[in-house]
């Protein structure tokens, strides 16, 4: 029996099911379950932050919080250099009882070109949120405010945004987050929850409970295309330039069959540039000698677009960004697991892939 194949039960606690498959998944569920809570709607990351640095400094982790970016440094800062954004997709309120989707209000709709993931995933998700149960906190302070549920969702032309129609949060001003309610659940060897990229958090902060001494990024707003600039602004700030900059991330796969054909899914470039072949290959070699199934999301994509009358993106990742406007100088590497029902509060991965992703990153730990 595969020791992944559980499912969850009234009567089990979902935490001595984990600890029968792997002992200490128990520690980083335990931290995603806590972060899953706390919103983080694009755009109004600010209340997420200040939970992270408590976790962190609560370790004895250094953390510095600027404009978009909050920095996490163990004693050997330099050695591997960690990034994940920190934001979730969810709702702004922009005007009387008037919701959208809040990546691309906060993005300005600077990137509505047609063929980024974000807008083909649009169209994709429209249908998703009928009868979504929603929760409403002030922007700065992540105080509550209220729940409510999404009646209906649909795009509209003249703005080519995901408009919604709530029930019970009509009293809201302009410019308030809501955020989709979301718990964990963990059934027949998988997690699901809003998991891009909170699970990325997480498994930072575990790292750094488990001794990492390298530098960490959350980032803001990458949903909304402006993480890598908040990034790249540290790196300036600190006149640093690196071939070793692994970013953490979900990525997602059309059916569970093909999002568990690997346990993680590599990157050799994305639509802006290529990647820090040395560091690629050095992921790929980690997987190879721990038996841990691996696939190259950039092959794949080129492959299913020639079955495709409309080839699909490459995608513009936070890394990619950073390449081009560095000219190759920050470079490095993605870490994603593989996920279905992208951009959903039932985003859903394997807890055999969480499992080989902390196993490769505890090849960083001393």
């Amino acid at each position: 029996m595969n020791a992944f194949n559980l499912t969850v039960t009234e009567n089990v606690p979902q935490t001595i099911l984990a600890t029968a498959s792997y002992p200490e998944l128990n520690d980083f569920l335990n931290i995603l379950r806590l972060l899953i809570r706390e919103p983080s709607v694009v755009g109004c990351e600010d209340s997420f932050f200040r939970v992270l640095s408590r976790e962190l400094e609560e370790i004895g982790v250094q953390v510095q919080y600027y404009h978009g970016v909050l920095v996490a440094q163990g004693s050997k800062p330099e050695d591997l250099i960690l990034s994940a954004h920190i934001d979730r997709h969810g709702l702004l309120c922009t005007g009387a009882n008037e919701f959208q989707y809040a990546a691309f209000v906060t993005g300005n709709s600077s990137d509505l070109t047609g063929d980024s993931v974000s807008e083909q995933m649009m169209h994709t998700i429209e249908n998703r949120f009928q009868g979504q149960q929603v929760q409403a906190h002030l922007p700065y302070t992540g105080t509550y405010l209220g729940q409510g549920y999404i009646v209906n969702s649909y795009i509209c032309p003249a703005r080519n945004n995901l408009i919604f129609e709530l029930d019970g949060l009509d009293f809201l001003q302009p410019g308030t987050p809501i955020s989709f309610l979301d718990r964990l659940k963990i059934a027949n060897g998988r997690i699901s929850a809003q998991i891009d990229n909170v699970v990325s958090a997480a498994l930072i902060i575990y790292l750094f409970r488990r001794g990492f001494s390298g530098t960490a990024l959350f980032t803001a707003q990458e949903e909304a295309g402006k993480s890598w600039r908040y990034a790249l602004s540290w790196f300036q700030r600190q006149q640093l330039t690196t071939q070793r900059l692994l970013v953490l991330d979900t990525s997602p796969y059309p059916t569970t069959e093909a999002a568990e054909a690997q346990q993680i899914v590599l990157r050799r470039r994305d639509a802006n540039g290529f990647f820090a072949p040395e560091l690629t290959a050095e992921i790929a070699q980690k997987c190879e000698q721990m038996e841990i199934s691996y696939a190259y999301k950039d092959a794949y994509i080129e492959a299913q677009n020639k079955l495709r009358s409309k080839p699909y993106s490459l995608g513009r990742t936070e890394l990619g960004r950073i390449v081009t406007a560095t000219d190759g100088q920050i470079n490095g590497t993605t870490l994603q697991i593989p996920s279905t029902d992208y951009h959903t509060s039932d985003e859903t991965t394997s807890l055999s892939s969480i499992e080989a992703v902390i196993r490769i990153l505890m090849s960083y730990v001393d």
